[in-house]
């Protein structure tokens, strides 16, 4: 399998494009190519083609629209000191990407295939990645069940599709966050879909997240199905909270458990914190522990981590139960040290010492 490279002939002006970059906030504008490729049962994946960015057209009875057969991952490309191009853990992606596919029965892509669609997208459409620190070009690969009608079973073709944005700050690192913990909906259930990147997953987490906006808050954070104590995520992003200060503090997150989405970049801050000297854990951690440790001082520092949002403080958190804010409530020491240590990682500034970074240009 290989990529066929056919790409549009009527890219954005040089001007026009330079622009949208300088400023590109995020999902806004999208790059001038894509990557799609086609699997059917019967004879396996087709090559893929890098073909200009446009519309899907498909047929109203295709299957992904009416029982959301659906995988996405979410993944980056930063510019280097040289003036080059790298992907972080593309190959972590890849992986997750397959497993979420066996999940929603779809069909797991060959990594080496996977990651082969991401370098050519970025080597073609390179003029789109931003130069600041902290702005990458956000890569959104996703597959959906293309077969044409309404029987409930798993879709016998489904398509691949690879598209690139330009992205500045997913939020303001000088600022932190205010959470909204739902007590009243669930993100997932042992068995479920949770540890799969699907659609579906996002779309159950919009209720609450638009209870937490009517709440003041920015983002919405889950506790478990069964005990409906225990901390898991929030609507698209891993928790770490931190007890103590300087080196012999403690950085924790939930464990996981089946209902949690293991996150690349929750995985990668497991071991820079080690790598900073700090001591990690893994643990199950209670709202009441939450609370009770904010309150007292314990916990001195709790961050969000995803792909987007890379790390982003959380100052206060509000509950049916009350509101606690986290020390001053701004970003703390050693949470700005972990997503400048993250951040230099990818953009070439600080060693790579665990290979991480996959050169494409």
């Amino acid at each position: 399998m290989k990529v066929i490279n056919n790409p549009n002939q009527n890219p954005v002006a040089q001007a026009e494009r330079d622009k949208r970059v300088a400023e590109p906030g995020f999902g806004k504008y999208y790059t001038d190519n894509m990557v799609i490729a086609q699997w059917n049962e019967a004879t396996g994946w087709s090559d893929a083609t890098l073909q200009a960015y446009g519309p899907l057209s498909l047929d109203p009875a295709t299957m992904v629209f009416h029982y959301g057969q659906e995988i996405f991952e979410g993944m980056k490309a930063y510019t280097q000191p040289d003036g080059g191009i790298s992907l972080f853990r593309p190959e972590a992606n890849a992986k997750r990407f397959a497993k979420s596919a066996a999940r929603i029965a779809l069909p797991e892509m060959p990594v080496d295939f996977f990651v082969q669609t991401v370098e050519e997208l970025v080597k073609q459409d390179k003029e789109w990645v931003p130069k600041k620190s902290g702005e990458s070009l956000y890569l959104r690969p996703f597959m959906i069940a293309t077969e044409v009608g309404l029987g409930v079973r798993p879709s016998n073709q489904a398509t691949y599709v690879l598209i690139a944005t330009p992205a500045a700050a997913y939020f303001d690192a000088s600022k932190a966050v205010t959470v909204w913990i739902s007590t009243e909906y669930v993100r997932a259930a042992l068995g479920g879909t949770g540890e799969a990147k699907c659609g579906g997953n996002y779309a159950a987490s919009l209720l609450a997240q638009k209870q937490a906006a009517k709440e003041g808050c920015d983002q919405v954070a889950y506790i478990d199905a069964v005990e409906r104590k225990w901390v898991e995520e929030m609507g698209g992003m891993n928790l770490y909270f931190i007890k103590g200060s300087g080196k012999a503090a403690k950085i924790m997150t939930p464990k996981l458990t089946g209902t949690l989405l293991p996150g690349i970049t929750r995985d990668s801050i497991l071991t820079l914190a080690n790598d900073l000297g700090y001591k990690t854990e893994e643990t199950m951690i209670s709202i009441d522990d939450w609370r009770d440790g904010v309150k007292s001082g314990e916990i001195t520092e709790i961050f969000a981590c995803g792909t987007a949002a890379v790390v982003s403080a959380v100052g206060a958190a509000k509950s049916i139960h009350g509101t606690w804010q986290t020390g001053d409530g701004k970003p703390g020491v050693i949470t700005n040290e972990i997503r400048t240590a993250l951040l230099g990682i990818q953009h070439g500034t600080v060693a790579d010492k665990h290979g991480w970074n996959k050169r494409v240009i």
